[in-house]
């Protein structure tokens, strides 16, 4: 075999092997669009925070999915969720008289679920909220905003406007995360837990004792925006 042949066979592959490089890396689950659509509002999140630098943004976000895209999530025993939704319920419950104490319960409950299912423990917030965004990410904001507004002192609430209506609507948000991770796993088989077979009841508790319509395994919200501005 000629030394030219031979040149042009290496040059030839070097062309095949950069080609698919760059295939693979087009079609990575983990950059533009796919990002976009795996992140939605988080990703929008991040490029705001980058002053609208949607390469860095995809770099922190590529980031999160390689520290906790291979997260698995573990199943709650139905024990573990009849008493997770009990206090869900007592939480919203007792907004009506004492909202900032509420809200405190939603921020410790929701840290401590993640964690049972997985997620970094709820003492580094930081970390659990990345690794939520990434398997939750069109729900995790309402987390953020429970745990500042948790986290808020009272005159700083006051001074920054964070009434009542601003903890009740950051309840509502952070609702949408809890049940996502209270809800049963695909193969824990038809969903139905021993808890659950009483929600007709007790929605009718949260609601005044009026009995409300089912709503697909969601958690009834116990007050009303005139309840609320109210307390």
């Amino acid at each position: 075999m000629s030394t030219g042949l031979i040149i042009a066979l290496i040059v030839i592959a070097a062309v095949v092997i950069i080609a698919a490089v760059m295939t693979l890396r087009a079609r990575g689950p983990r950059r533009g669009p796919s990002l976009k659509r795996r992140f939605g509002p988080e990703y929008d999140r991040a490029v705001a925070r980058h002053d609208g630098d949607a390469k860095a943004a995809e770099r922190e976000l590529t980031e999160r999915v390689q520290r906790h895209g291979d997260l698995r999530e573990r199943s709650l025993e139905p024990a573990q969720r009849e008493q997770y939704e009990a206090r869900w319920m007592a939480a919203q419950e007792r907004f009506v008289d004492s909202p900032r104490e509420a809200v405190a319960e939603a921020d410790r409950l929701l840290a401590e679920v993640a964690g049972v299912r997985g997620f970094p423990d709820g003492g580094q917030y930081e970390e659990q909220l990345a690794a939520l965004s990434v398997h939750h990410a069109h729900h995790v904001d309402g987390y953020r905003r429970v745990h500042r507004a948790a986290h808020l002192r009272e005159e700083d609430a006051r001074d920054g406007g964070q009434g009542t209506e601003d903890m009740r609507e950051a309840m509502v948000t952070a609702r949408a995360l809890f049940e996502e991770l209270v809800k049963p796993a695909r193969h824990d088989g038809d969903g139905h837990t021993g808890g659950r077979h009483d929600s007709g009841r007790e929605r009718a508790a949260l609601n005044g004792g009026r009995k409300a319509p089912a709503r697909g395994g969601h958690l009834p919200w116990a007050m009303n925006r005139r309840q609320a501005k109210e307390s």
